[in-house]
């Protein structure tokens, strides 16, 4: 039954993100914040969208933003990084959500309370 309810979570958040993609920008624009939302998730299953950077990440209705973006330089995942998805798993905890992977990325988000899509949308 968990199982069935990860794969779940990893499509709706696949879906999203992808439909994200070919959407224009949102509002409105949150800067990210230490109020906490309620605990979420915890070491679920994601694919994080790298293929601008790795900037932000929605975990159920939250979105987050990165603590330290991280790009190339020119707008792309560094070396290392999957493009344009990198999978590994999540876990929530107040307004920190905290990206692992099987490569040893550990990366930080902040909650953007309030915020009801991404504030960069790449194509």
């Amino acid at each position: 039954m968990a199982g069935k309810i990860r794969l779940s979570l990893l499509v709706a958040t696949l879906l999203a993100v992808l439909v994200a993609a070919c959407a224009g920008p949102v509002t409105p624009l949150a800067d990210a914040s230490s109020e906490s939302p309620a605990p979420t998730a915890s070491g679920l299953p994601t694919m994080l969208y790298t293929h601008c950077g790795i900037k932000e990440l929605q975990v159920d209705d939250t979105f987050f933003l990165a603590e330290t973006p991280l790009d190339d330089g020119q707008g792309n995942p560094p070396p290392g990084w999957g493009n344009p998805y990198q999978a590994g798993t999540v876990t929530v905890s107040g307004s920190k959500a905290v990206f692992r992977d099987d490569n040893g990325h550990i990366f930080t988000f902040l909650a953007r309370p309030g915020a009801t899509g991404f504030l960069n949308i790449c194509s």
